[in-house]
Parts: C-alpha cells; sequence; structure tokens
C-alpha cells in the first residue's frame, strides 16, 4: 500500500512497552504504578503528542513560508478524557504559543485554520472523533 507506515510495539515487562517506527528511534510506554513503574509515556498522552506535533509542524512549516520571524513555538494539548471505560477523550483543546519579532496575529491565526483544515492528518482523524478546540497566544520573543 503506497503511503503506508509502520510502527512496532514490544512487551519487555508488566505494563512496559517499547515503540519503534523504522528511523529506529523508540518510545518508552508504561502504565502507572503498581501495573507499571511509571518508565514510559501512556498511550493516551502519545495521542495527545501526536496532534500537538502534527499541528504544531505545520503551524510552523506555514509561519516559515510566511516569512514570520518565530524565536518560540510550543503547542499544549489538554485532553478530558470521560470517565467509563474506555476512557476515550471527550474534548482536545491546543494552546499555540507563539514568540517572535513582528508576527502578524492574522498570519498565525491562518496558520493554524489551515492546520486544522487542510494540512495536519492528525487532527483531521481526530476532530472526527472527539471535539478539538484551539486558541492562539501571541508572546514576546
Amino acid at each position: 500500500m503506497e503511503g503506508a507506515l509502520t510502527a512496532t510495539v514490544r512487551w519487555t515487562e508488566k505494563l512496559h512497552l517499547e515503540g519503534k517506527a523504522p528511523f529506529d528511534h523508540t518510545i518508552p510506554l508504561d502504565f502507572d504504578p503498581p501495573l507499571g513503574d511509571g518508565n514510559g509515556l501512556r498511550p493516551m498522552e502519545l495521542v495527545l503528542i501526536s496532534l500537538a506535533g502534527c499541528s504544531g509542524q505545520t503551524v510552523v512549516s506555514l509561519l516559515q513560508k510566511m516569512r514570520q520571524d518565530v524565536r518560540a513555538f510550543t503547542v499544549e494539548a489538554v485532553g478530558t478524557k470521560v470517565d467509563d471505560h474506555p476512557k476515550v477523550f471527550s474534548a482536545i483543546h491546543l494552546v499555540f504559543k507563539v514568540a517572535g519579532v513582528g508576527l502578524d496575529p492574522a498570519a498565525v491565526d491562518k496558520a493554524v485554520r489551515y492546520s486544522e483544515e487542510k494540512y495536519c492528518p492528525v487532527w483531521a482523524m481526530m476532530k472526527q472523533a472527539v471535539k478539538v478546540s484551539s486558541e492562539v497566544v501571541l508572546e514576546s520573543a
């Protein structure tokens, strides 16, 4: 299948797993004690990181193409989970914090909007299953 991605997860002990992708990077996954040792990320945290990472890469790329002088950038993803199993996210809120020199607020808003509507495949998938909201915070460099 063209465009297929692969990932492998290998169990090591307790509920500790090791995730690996083709570039040989590994990610430790674990669960809180007593089931695990807390020595890795939880899978739901990885979902948030995937969304924040995908949208963040898209926004930074677009801002660079728009010749915005970005000096610092973070995306905070906050997921609210339901109480019953499976404890899926009922909502996710993204906060894009952008600092730079002479940033055009309209350009930053446009980059975030394009990330949501057109370029970030993780956001496109997630918003089909959960309400994803976002906000932009401009900070001084």
